[in-house]
């Protein structure tokens, strides 16, 4: 559990320094967008105020506390979880679903909405939509545990 709250801290950092980055040196909420290598990568600046891809968006003020106090409840019953695990994976992988999550309630309660500016499009397929460091994490994190839950190191 040490490891998986270790691991957390460091991806919430990492998320929450991306994020200053983008809105305190690089001035992305004035900018709007920066093309870093179009169309492979683009900052573009985004306020998410509901969930994945903008949904319920329009959604009453009391909905930013419930994604407030949802990923705080997830994360604190990821670490309990971790508990049955003692290999470094189980600890990498939980601690990016919660540094991930934390990250992105803490943008609500900051902000009153998830600091979004990452565009990625490939191959003739333009992506509409924008993201963080934090949403990679949690997918990575969600999609590590679904696929290799059962071969991570259990404790006895």
């Amino acid at each position: 559990m040490i490891r998986a709250l270790l691991f957390s801290a460091i991806f919430f950092a990492i998320d929450q320094i991306s994020k200053w980055a983008i809105l305190e040196r690089l001035n992305l909420d004035e900018l709007g967008i920066y093309e870093v290598f179009h169309p492979y990568l683009v900052f573009s600046m985004g306020w998410n105020k509901g969930i994945n891809f903008g949904l319920f968006s329009d959604s009453p003020d009391i909905m930013r506390w419930v994604l407030i106090a949802l990923p705080v409840i997830v994360s604190l019953a990821l670490l309990n979880w971790s508990r049955q695990f003692g290999g470094r994976w189980a600890a990498i992988l939980i601690g990016m679903v919660i540094g991930g999550a934390l990250g992105n309630a803490v943008d609500r309660v900051r902000f009153g909405a998830v600091v979004d500016f990452l565009n990625m499009s490939c191959c003739g397929v333009r992506n509409p939509y924008v993201f963080n460091i934090a949403d990679i994490f949690v997918f990575v994190g969600l999609i590590g545990l679904a696929l290799f839950s059962e071969r991570l190191t259990k404790r006895a």
